[in-house]
């Protein structure tokens, strides 16, 4: 009997091993699905559209799918297959919040994973997600710590007093918790911009502002530089100069919105603190060392509080010198409002030079951490609230910083196709064969 049963349980295997299963997932089977989550995780490092665009593309090619058409907006994503009868397309959402520094690191090498392994979508899918779910690499404390040394620096550069200095040590501290706390509360999150610009603003003009004698915006701004939308506006207006008009113009209201929410905030608290009689002197202000202090503070207190590769440090300080150096050149050569061309078509090239080193971070990291010192989101923050207060002079320092804004633009588009230049003379001169006859067989 138990014969019987052997063989009976030795028929069933073969037939079961003989029975075709359903086919292995190749490396080309669900792109679209891959595209989407790729799409998303590129939009939130702080990528404009037209770039993540043409990396989807790229990838819709190396998958064997070139016939994928990939359109991308700042919070979606859409991919539509025309092979398919009817015409099917795919539409991810891509309304996370901007990833971190190590964060935007694992997506880049993702990509470039991708790229050069081909491996399954299943796999692209799956680390993306564990990518976004990740926690920082540095706890709750060093976060607050990281937040209070880039106000310091932040106020270093813009507004470099000696009493200042330990107001933007206790502004950094307040703002950085109710950041960290503000951020696991739904409700809460979505008020954060007011409520913190608010706060700070009550707390200035009652407490600190009669002691220190100093402008209570000037004393505000550094300590809302999370909040501040100046690389927003940024890559609104290089989306906007390369054409995509929906995607620019788009993140351009939202950019101007966000400004109004913390202009509100600085005036609601003005409007019930009052504005004090101050009488004094003048601030006295730090060195023409203060700035490159300030400077060395961002970058620590940027690579804590955004949670930076390991051994990223000295890089992001070298692109925030670069940035900082050539917008000093470009203020000599041109003046203050040309001054963010000349640096962003130096610093572009020169962070993408630094890119080929293997040491060296992403270059989406560099330029992101450049952006904060080429971009006067401060200053058309500062506009906007004098203009809620009805002080004189807003509206031309509004002007001012939209016009800083497209210069930047202007200069990044200038500095991204110089390097695109120089490395494609490069690549021509070490194979010359390549390049030497066109597609048609001509010179």
């Amino acid at each position: 009997m138990s014969g019987l049963i052997d063989r009976v349980r030795a028929a069933l295997r073969v037939i079961r091993s003989t029975t075709p299963g359903p086919p292995e997932a190749g490396p080309g089977a669900g792109v679209p699905e891959m595209l989407g989550e790729l799409g998303a995780g590129l939009l939130a490092s702080s990528l404009a559209t037209s770039d993540v665009q043409e990396t989807l593309q790229q990838l819709a090619e190396r998958y064997e799918q070139p016939t994928l058409r990939v359109f991308v907006l700042p919070t979606l994503v859409m991919v539509e297959d025309p092979t398919s009868t009817p015409s099917q397309t795919a539409i991810f959402p891509a309304e996370q919040t901007p990833l971190r520094l190590d964060q935007s690191a694992a997506v880049e090498r993702l990509v470039r994973r991708a790229f050069q392994e081909r491996v399954t979508t299943a796999d692209v899918v799956t680390t993306m997600r564990r990518i976004t779910s990740d926690p920082p690499r540095f706890g709750p404390v060093l976060s607050v710590v990281g937040y209070t040394l880039l106000t310091i620096g932040f106020g270093m550069v813009l507004n470099p007093t000696v009493t200042a200095l330990p107001v933007y040590l206790v502004l950094g501290v307040v703002v950085g918790t109710i950041v960290l706390l503000g951020s696991r509360f739904a409700t809460l999150s979505l008020i954060l911009p007011v409520f913190t610009a608010f706060a700070v603003t009550l707390l200035i003009s009652l407490l600190v502002r009669p002691l220190v004698h100093d402008d209570v915006l000037r004393l505000v701004a550094p300590s809302l530089v999370s909040f501040l939308p100046g690389l927003t506006m940024t890559i609104a207006a290089v989306e906007l100069t390369s054409g995509q008009m929906i995607a620019g113009a788009s993140r351009l209201v939202y950019g101007v919105a966000r400004l109004a929410l913390l202009a509100f905030g600085v005036y609601a608290g003005i409007t019930v603190a009052g504005e004090p009689t101050v009488t004094g002197p003048s601030p006295e202000q730090l060195g023409g060392w203060a700035p490159w202090v300030g400077i060395v503070l961002v970058g620590v207190g940027y690579y804590l509080f955004s949670s930076a590769p390991p051994r990223s440090f000295i890089w992001i300080l070298y692109a925030l010198l670069v940035a900082y150096s050539a917008q000093l050149l470009g203020n000599l050569l041109t003046g203050p409002q040309l001054s963010g061309l000349i640096g962003a078509v130096i610093v572009v090239p020169a962070v993408y030079l630094v890119g080929h080193f293997r040491a060296a971070p992403s270059t989406g990291i560099m330029l992101t951490c450049a952006y904060w010192l080429l971009v006067p989101g401060a200053i058309g923050f500062i506009g906007l609230s004098e203009a809620a207060s009805g002080s004189s002079g807003a509206s031309s320092t509004i002007l001012q910083t939209f016009g800083s804004l497209i210069a930047i633009a202007i200069g990044m588009v200038i500095g991204a196709g110089l390097s695109r230049d120089v490395a494609a003379v490069g690549r021509a001169w070490r194979n010359p064969q390549e390049h030497t006859t066109s597609p048609n067989g001509g010179l």
